[in-house]
């Protein structure tokens, strides 16, 4: 089988595929020749999947899947949200971002929050949607080499270390995404 994955987050792919059994053949937008921006115009992070899912089926005919991902932070009323990649601005750097909600939590005693994926799936003109939850703390600073955007201030629930400190498998395993992923690949494998 062959589906695209609706990213152009180098990163996001990786992890991706390292979740889904080899039968799978995840193609990438540079695969089917889709080097536009896809649009993220809604105000849930649910909607935003959705929309990019039925973006790539309506303008390249392909069945394929589509993922947000928002970090919702408790003392900051569930934000970033769905902002999260463009919390500090268009230029979504993943630096500006966890620094500007490092400042913004600075003397917070509340550091709860969760990580959302919500995976959209468009499968022979039907959608379903997966989604994935995961707790955990905002750190105080940053630790940690690995992973991308928050991880290196994000340390699950039961974890001492961020996701930034854990490998990808760890990740996979216990990650919002990989968490939404995992029913998507189990949906797969009954369709």
């Amino acid at each position: 089988m062959k589906i695209v994955f609706a990213t152009n987050n180098l990163n996001k792919l990786k992890e991706v595929q390292a979740m889904v059994p080899s039968h799978i053949t995840l193609l990438s937008l540079k695969d089917i020749g889709c080097f536009e921006d896809v649009p993220e115009t809604q105000e849930t992070i649910e909607g935003n999947a959705i929309q990019k899912a039925e973006y790539i089926k309506t303008n390249y005919g392909y069945d394929c899947f589509a993922d947000d991902t928002g970090l919702e932070v408790d003392a900051l009323n569930g934000a970033p949200g769905v902002y999260s990649a463009r919390y500090a601005g268009p230029q979504r750097n993943a630096d500006d971002n966890t620094n500007k909600l490092l400042t913004e939590l600075n003397n917070n005693t509340n550091r709860q929050a969760q990580f959302k994926t919500v995976v959209a799936l468009q499968l022979n003109d039907k959608l379903h949607t997966f989604t994935g939850i995961c707790k955990g703390d905002i750190t105080t600073d940053k630790k940690g080499q690995g992973g991308f955007g928050y991880d290196p201030v994000f340390q699950p629930e039961n974890y001492t270390q961020t996701f930034a400190e854990i490998t990808l498998e760890e990740k996979n395993k216990i990650g919002h995404r990989g968490k939404a992923v995992q029913q998507l690949v189990a949906f797969l494998e009954s369709y």
